[in-house]
């Protein structure tokens, strides 16, 4: 074995080590640590096959072997970024109704407090009757025009 084959092996085993720790320290997701591992495994595997490089690169119809190793590493690269698009699409409309939540439990949380300082229903009275302001002041309207 050569010295860059040793280097190249070494490489891999490091970086499908790294993804391991960072798996088990929680600190990389299993989904997204699929991608790495393969990557890897696709490393260690050409680190070891000293003719695979030239192999692919037959098979895709690469003059120069190396070129095919940056066609590989740009197709992962490109997938990646997919990836990751769809994954900030997804957390970005997430983001989107978390914040609409929000927003209607605020108005709700401004309808059950107090509109007035006068007001001697406390919104935890009325939790524990079952009922909001708004019904009560209704019934109380209710209850005044049927007077």
């Amino acid at each position: 074995m050569d010295r860059i084959q040793l280097v190249s092996v070494l490489v891999a085993a490091i970086l499908l080590l790294g993804v391991l720790e960072l798996v088990r320290r929680r600190r990389l997701l299993e989904r997204y640590a699929i991608g790495w591992l393969t990557a890897a495994f696709i490393t260690l595997a050409f680190a070891l096959w000293s003719n695979g490089l030239s192999w692919l690169a037959g098979k895709l119809g690469i003059i120069y072997a190396p070129n095919a190793l940056f066609f590989m590493a740009l197709g992962f690269i490109v997938l990646l970024l997919l990836h990751f698009s769809a994954a900030v699409s997804r957390l970005t409309d997430q983001s989107k109704i978390l914040a609409q939540r929000l927003a209607l439990l605020e108005s709700r949380l401004g309808e059950l407090e107090p509109r007035e300082e006068g007001d001697e229903e406390p919104v935890a009275a009325l939790a524990q009757n079952g009922s909001s302001p708004a019904t009560s002041r209704s019934r109380g309207a209710s209850a005044s025009r049927s007077e």
